[in-house]
């Protein structure tokens, strides 16, 4: 019988083969280094927003604690939005004219609040509660990035899934002193491990099994 294909069809094919394997896992590693890029994550992109609040004036020039602001942070999942009426504890007496803030006063007139635009969102499956994370000792920096050096607010870091789990698989990289959680620029007085191992033990903070268990986070 004679033969149908040439022997050439026996290259061809492991060409075909070996070139779908090689073009599969090259259209992975493009899809796996896109989800993990700033255009995926808006990572270090800095949103617009009603007013061009500065971190860097409030917190590093006039000293304001994060808890002024954000009041719920130590005994909520979230850390609140600040209302109108805070602002105006101050600008009612400084700025009180200026036209950058003038969505501020109308707010205040008005009662509408602000609609400022979210930066840290994270997706309706994801369960996060700043009051654990505060009082075990995790700094506001260590997610939130240096605000104080922030002009406008972007997103310091992925918030993807594998950056939160990387935390809590070694949380003694991470947490400080309670009095230090709100700290920007804070400088661990001993070795990290060293302390972070002793803190982990004080705060009671869980094993890395029960940290990255799905439960944790999806609730």
């Amino acid at each position: 019988m004679a033969q149908i294909f040439h022997h050439s069809t026996n290259t061809l094919s492991r060409i075909t083969i070996y070139g779908a394997v090689f073009g599969l896992a090259f259209l992975t590693w493009c899809f796996a280094t896109l989800d993990r890029s700033g255009y995926e994550t808006r990572q270090n992109e800095v949103r617009s927003q009603p007013v061009p609040f500065s971190h860097v004036h409030h917190v590093a020039d006039d000293g304001i604690d994060c808890r002024y602001c954000h009041t719920t942070v130590e005994v909520s999942n979230t850390a609140n939005i600040p209302p109108t009426k805070t602002c105006m504890n101050c600008h009612s007496q400084i700025w009180s004219s200026a036209p950058m803030l003038e969505p501020v006063r109308e707010s205040f007139r008005t009662g509408e609040p602000i609609r400022w635009t979210r930066v840290h969102d994270l997706p309706d499956y994801v369960y996060f509660n700043h009051s654990i994370h505060v009082n075990k000792g995790i700094g506001c920096e260590t997610c939130h990035g240096r605000v104080d050096k922030m002009p406008l607010m972007y997103q310091a870091n992925s918030l993807q899934m594998n950056w939160c789990i990387d935390c809590h698989r070694h949380p003694e990289e991470h947490v400080r002193p309670r009095p230090e959680v709100f700290t920007m620029g804070y400088e661990p007085k001993e070795d990290q491990e060293t302390l972070g191992r002793r803190l982990v033990a004080e705060y009671k903070i869980q094993d890395a099994r029960a940290l990255t268990s799905c439960s944790t986070c999806h609730r």
